[in-house]
């Protein structure tokens, strides 16, 4: 039997699907539009210049907002979280590197992923140097890469240059946990001259980019031989426009500030400095050190002097009521701290500034925007901080500023239900620059505006797309989803005719049908009202119709009429009869109720008992043949999956059993399919259908009806005739693989299809009646929440009749969905996702803003000077001059062009050795220096250490063919002393040093042959130097084996 219904099935098919039914070519299942902040959200970046600020999440994606309320989503095939997420200003290049150390590069342009560049090491720092398209990568080893990225597409390339950890930290390459770079940032002022590099063990190095040397060092070991305890750094930031100040935090919860030398070639500047180098010039007492909490970031806001902020955020897995404080840093941070910290709901993960302005007042706003360790963003007016430390170090009084959680507009109460409306028929035309001016004037997402005013409505006839929820608190929105921003036109809050109040009873239910004018609300309690609308169109009245208060006219320009009546039980679910204008309502108890929608008086009330559950989730009019009359019938569907019909006149069970699986799970949605829309697709299932019942009418009828069932663990198709009867006869059946968390069908041209959504996010096209599988997708980020017993989930989910989604996750983020094939929901999109934009003319003050400050005033940070724990006296702020960008990316791009330290390589320019021919040796060691009495700079040390093993082998084959040249330029030697013995006199003296008798010539051969002695020398000094080193290569080698072999035995034991 199972074989014959594959084979029946199969056939009816014709190959796949029906030929005149809903093909695969037909659906195109996609995420058209993200409205909101992504759930999971873990890291900011922001571009100071193009105003762009992206948020990375845990599952690999991105969310860009721009400017004019511009949004666009990026996602990458691999769902992993950031580890750093930084832009190149102006530049349309947005850098993402993720938890598997691969980088990845977003054309922001085209908002496409450009490249993917997998490093070797693990990442531990991560930084770009604006204005160019080089890029400083450091590892846990200590080593610092150099990156650049290639246009045309946009792709990265190692450079040649390179810091090694040994040369740069001047220790030994043992591997250790504290070797990790914490920090790299370039001098400010000085970005293609040095760059600043912090490692974790807290030593500080200055390191100059073109001579590939440090020129200056503090902290590391110096800081545990202070305070007797080993710190760690665990974030630092410049503190000074010019880069002479250097903040650094640490792991026990210490902030220090360090002194840092702007202008190196001053030897006055480094002699001052090399006083302080032995201790931080300055410590911050905050409350982090007493609760050991480790300072994950540190943010530095330079504003002109007197109010600079450090802005410091604790690591978010230390519970503390501090997490975020913001350090008022001025000519008065030495006596007196002044601080804020920002209490927030949750632990913060990470923070940024931004600057904002709206199309109505283009007055610029900066805002202190903190990451909630929930994914929730929360914003401060960045002056209203500003303003309250000064008021703090003037000792006036302050108020504590406050934060504004960044909201869905909606989110004042949660969705419980929605409508969405599309296509409107009544639509009168609208262009598009209209939709485009109306989302652009509408307030920015990211504001601190916690009421957004609503477009001037006056009528539905406008709207193209409509959408309508209903809230926990008892309102009803209007939204015009036309365009993708959710703009708001239209809130319902009366209750009755003289209740103009909100009832804080969650809404459960809608019904909207715009020809009519109706709308109808059901609650938890119970109440059903019924709302109808005057004809169009309405008045001029401004702002957002609140119909609430004593705004009774209001009323009168809306709303014609409210009437109230009341069922036992929650309601449900609602369907309405257009042809006896009858409501049915279906509770949560188990209460079927009809009610007159004219006199809006109650029909009839029956309660039908459940096995499981008595919960009404669908209620559907349908007009039959049944016994060869006609006949009007509700299908209703229980929470247990429990299907039945009823006479919609009277109310009574046209069986006397319930239709229901053989294992129960909690039903979704029920619909009824016209038999005749399948009358041409091939075989009706229905004919299979036994007759032996009496129901011969129903075979030469050309209209038959199915029921579609939806559960949480399966979909079925059954014979509506055979539900009416009460008898169990499964047409079409499909497990699901997950679990189901909602379901709905679509209309196309050519058929209908059903939409099936799970928990993961996972969406699926199946066609009807067959429920075979068309395509499917997956919305990344998006998770339901399954509602517990008696009460509401946070996820809203609700679709048009040709499939149209709007899905709703929390109060922050929509998704909206779009499944028939080149089907536009929205009308232009290309203003909304234009992020970048390429003509940007960029004015001086953003460039200073960015990071270029030429001077500071006398009375800046500080005072621009710092006096140093030990009371020396203030220095005087440094004369920095103003680097030429151009020439300076021309310069990094040559310098890092060229191998700094070759390890692999040979200096053709100075030894040259053709293996081939030993006799053909090329030598000139005119600038080698063997002094072995001098000291030689740490650097070239350390650069000895790191190349010793290959350096051994090659003058161990050098010193072959030294000692041959040797012999024989001692042999010309000796005999020509001879000679000069034999002479014995002044002359043959003189001759023997080059001399000529007169001593008016030279003798160029003699010069020539001094030389060469001297060369011999050096040559032997090379020859004892390539011994030591490769003594000291086998030392090294012995020494890795023994801790290799340490360690083998501990592991073996």
């Amino acid at each position: 039997m199972f074989v014959k219904k594959l084979v029946e099935k199969a056939s009816k098919k014709g190959g796949g699907y029906g030929s005149d039914g809903l093909k695969s070519s037909d659906v195109d299942p996609r995420v058209v539009f993200h409205y909101g902040i992504p759930s999971g959200s873990n890291m900011f970046a922001y571009d100071s210049i193009q105003k762009i600020l992206a948020l990375s999440t845990k599952d690999g994606r991105i969310k860009l907002f721009g400017k004019d309320n511009s949004q666009a989503l990026l996602q990458a095939n691999d769902a992993l979280p950031s580890k750093f997420l930084q832009f190149l200003d102006n530049q349309g290049i947005l850098l993402n590197v993720t938890s598997n150390n691969c980088i990845e590069v977003w054309d922001i342009d085209n908002k496409i992923l450009s490249h993917v560049h997998a490093f070797q090491q693990d990442i531990t720092y991560f930084t770009v140097i604006q204005r160019s398209l080089f890029i400083y990568v450091g590892d846990s080893m200590g080593n610092v890469s150099v990156l650049k990225i290639e246009k045309e597409p946009y792709h990265i390339v190692p450079t040649n240059y390179t810091i090694p950890f040994p040369i740069s930290h001047g220790s030994s390459t043992e591997v250790s946990d504290t070797n990790a770079v914490m920090h790299i940032s370039p001098q400010p002022m000085a970005e293609s001259k040095r760059v600043l590099i912090i490692f974790r063990d807290g030593l500080i190095v200055l390191w100059d980019i073109q001579e590939s040397k440090s020129i200056f060092t503090t902290g590391g070991n110096m800081l545990q031989s202070l305070y007797n305890e080993a710190k760690k750094v665990t974030s630092a930031c410049w503190a000074c426009p010019f880069g002479s100040k250097v903040v650094v935090g640490y792991y026990n919860g210490e902030i220090f500030i360090w002194s840092i030398p702007s202008n190196p070639n001053s030897r006055s500047e480094l002699a001052s400095d090399s006083g302080a180098q032995n201790a931080p010039i300055c410590k911050l007492n905050v409350v982090y050190k007493l609760n050991k909490t480790p300072i994950a970031s540190l943010k530095w806001a330079y504003a002109d002097g007197k109010a600079s902020r450090l802005y410091v955020m604790g690591d978010s897995n230390f519970e503390s009521e501090n997490s975020l404080q913001v350090i008022l840093l001025n000519e008065h941070a030495e006596s007196r701290t002044i601080k804020l910290g920002l209490h927030l709901p949750e632990p913060c993960i990470d923070m940024e500034i931004i600057s904002r302005s709206s199309e109505q007042s283009k007055h610029k706003q900066n805002l202190f925007l903190s990451l909630g360790k929930s994914g929730h963003i929360y914003a401060y007016d960045d002056s209203s901080i500003e303003k309250y430390l000064l008021q703090c170090q003037s000792r006036s009084t302050s108020t504590l500023p406050k934060e504004v959680m960044v909201k869905m507009p909606y989110a004042d109460s949660s969705i419980t239900v929605a409508k969405f409306i599309t296509d409107n028929p009544c639509l009168l035309s609208f262009a598009d620059e209209d939709y485009i001016q109306l989302a652009k004037s509408h307030p920015p997402l990211l504001s601190m505006e916690t009421k957004q005013s609503a477009a001037h409505f006056n009528g539905f006839s406008k709207v193209k797309n409509l959408y309508i929820t209903g809230h926990s608190n008892g309102a009803i929105n209007f939204w015009d989803v036309s365009s993708p921003s959710f703009i708001p036109i239209f809130s319902l809050k009366q209750q009755s005719e003289d209740d103009f109040s909100l009832s804080g009873i969650a809404l459960t239910a809608l019904f909207f049908d715009g020809k009519s004018r109706l709308l109808i609300s059901g609650d938890q309690s119970g109440m059903v009202r019924v709302y109808i609308f005057k004809p169009e169109p309405y008045a001029v009245e401004s702002s957002f119709l609140s119909l609430q208060g004593s705004a009774k006219k209001g009323n009168n320009h809306i709303i014609h009429s409210i009437k109230l009546i009341k069922i036992n039980g929650s309601v449900l679910c609602m369907n309405i009869s257009h042809n006896s204008r009858n409501l049915a309502v279906g509770s949560d108890q188990g209460y079927v109720s009809v009610i007159d929608i004219e006199g809006l008086t109650l029909l009839y009330q029956k309660h039908f008992a459940s096995e499981l559950c008595t919960g009404i989730i669908s209620l559907k009019f349908q007009t039959c043949i049944l016994h060869g009359f006609e006949k009007n019938v509700i299908a209703v569907a229980t929470k247990d999956s429990s299907v039945l019909a009823i006479d919609s006149d009277t109310g009574n069970i046209l069986s006397t059993s319930t239709v229901h699986p053989k294992k129960p799970s909690r039903a979704l949605f029920m619909h009824v399919l016209d038999g005749q829309d399948m009358s041409n697709r091939g075989a009706n299932p229905l004919n299979s259908i036994d007759s032996s019942k009496g129901n011969h009418t129903e075979d030469s009828m050309p209209k038959q009806l199915l029921l579609l069932l939806c559960s949480e663990k399966a979909a079925y198709i059954y014979s509506f005739m055979h539900v009416m009867q009460g008898v169990k006869k499964v047409i079409y059946k499909k497990k699901f693989q997950f679990s189901c968390c909602w379901a709905s069908t679509f209309s196309s041209s050519s058929d209908v299809g059903l939409i099936l959504l799970f928990t993961n996010g996972r969406i699926e096209i199946r066609s009807l009646p067959e429920l075979s599988l068309l395509k499917e997708t997956s919305v990344r980020g998006f998770t339901y929440s399954t509602s517990k017993p008696n009460s509401l989930s946070n996820s809203s989910v609700c679709s048009s009749s040709e499939g149209d989604i709007v899905m709703v996750n929390g109060d922050q983020e929509v998704y909206v969905v779009s499944v028939l094939f080149q089907k536009k929901i929205f009308g232009p999109l290309d203003f909304i996702n234009q992020i970048y934009q390429k003509d940007l003319m960029i004015t001086q003050e953003e460039i200073v803003s960015g990071c270029v400050i030429q001077k500071e005033k006398k009375k800046g940070l500080f005072s621009s000077v710092i006096k140093d724990i030990t009371g020396s006296k203030a220095k005087p702020v440094p004369n920095m001059e103003k680097e030429n960008a151009r020439e300076s990316i021309e310069e990094l791009s040559t310098i890092f062009s060229t191998a700094n330290f070759p390890l692999d390589t040979e200096d053709k320019d100075n030894v040259t050795i053709n293996n081939q021919d030993e006799d053909e040796v090329e030598l000139d060691i005119d600038d080698i220096d063997v002094e072995v009495g001098a000291e030689k700079p740490k650097e070239q040390n350390m650069l000895a250490a790191l190349k010793k093993q290959n350096l051994a082998n090659k003058f161990q084959a050098i010193k072959g063919k030294l000692k041959h040249m040797k012999t024989k330029n001692e042999k010309s030697s000796f005999k020509e002393e001879q000679q000069d013995e034999m002479a014995g006199t002044v002359d043959q003296i003189k001759k023997r040093y080059g001399f000529s008798k007169s001593g008016n010539e030279v003798s160029a051969a003699k010069i020539a042959e001094n030389k060469l002695q001297d060369n011999v020398k050096r040559l032997q000094g090379i020859s004892l130097r390539a011994s030591d080193m490769q003594d000291t290569a086998r030392s090294f080698s012995s020494l890795a084996k023994q801790v290799l072999q340490t360690e083998q035995d501990r592991k073996g034991s």
